[in-house]
């Protein structure tokens, strides 16, 4: 049986990709990751300067990390975000699929350019980065995918259908992979986040009715980093092909 390092550096050795990682949730998993000892890829799209303070703040705490600006839903780009981690850091070990676009609609407002646009980073971002670190993955016989999810594709919820249909998608190739990639010792999971405290104008501006967890307040973006940093440790290799919800009780799976 493999012992759980309980130094606080567990993840000594491991690479990490971390997309969307300039602002918010991503930021503080990449930073997340790097005070376990990962050195980590901080990519992201448009959100430069947040990328590069990331960088920095991982950095000033004595880990090891660069920027990476690409678009995941681009596969030429996400093969050169692969092929930058393998030269700068070695070939990636964990691969956090969090790039994702949030975004509060009414049905028949929906246009097909911003349904397209929701699916994209979710769906067409992770298959992209999926394979190109697999190869990796598989040279060194282990790896770890995590996903990060989304409630409204669990759970039915108003103004989110192009949400969903990407979060219902990334929960069955979570599956999928999961059973495709367990010979290899490659595990994937997906995280299931309620809301978290992170801003939401677009949501203010439509007036949409907050969801209250029976906990009586939103998942803090910390809460959620550190679920996906035991996902990635040494101490967390049996587990593959779940939903890790992350709720305070709003939504509860019994089976």
């Amino acid at each position: 049986m493999m012992k759980q390092d309980l130094s606080g550096r567990e993840l000594d050795g491991e690479v990490a990709i971390v997309t969307g990682a300039g602002l918010n949730t991503g930021s503080l998993i990449a930073k997340t990751l790097a005070s376990a000892g990962a050195a980590v890829v901080v990519n992201y799209r448009s959100s430069a300067d947040g990328a590069l303070a990331t960088v920095r703040a991982i950095e000033a705490a004595g880990g090891s990390a660069i920027a990476c600006q690409a678009d995941v839903t681009r596969q030429d780009e996400v093969k050169r975000l692969v092929a930058t981690t393998v030269d700068k850091l070695g070939p990636p070990t964990i691969l956090v699929n969090n790039a994702n676009v949030r975004s509060f609609r009414a049905l028949m407002d929906i246009t097909l350019e911003e349904w397209r646009q929701t699916l994209a980073p979710t769906l067409d971002g992770t298959f992209f980065c999926v394979q190109a670190c697999v190869p990796h993955m598989r040279k060194l016989k282990h790896g770890t995918i995590i996903n990060i999810g989304g409630g409204s594709g669990h759970s039915g919820r108003p103004n989110r259908c192009h949400v969903a249909a990407a979060k219902a998608g990334l929960a069955g190739m979570t599956g999928s992979l999961a059973v495709e990639l367990a010979p290899d010792n490659i595990t994937v999971n997906c995280v299931v986040p309620g809301r978290v405290n992170t801003p939401r104008p677009n949501e203010d501006a439509l007036n949409v009715k907050k969801h209250k967890a029976p906990m009586g307040r939103d998942c803090d973006q910390q809460e959620l980093a550190n679920l996906i940093r035991f996902l990635s440790g040494p101490g967390c290799r049996y587990m593959t092909g779940n939903m890790m919800h992350v709720n305070g009780g709003e939504y509860v799976t019994i089976a």
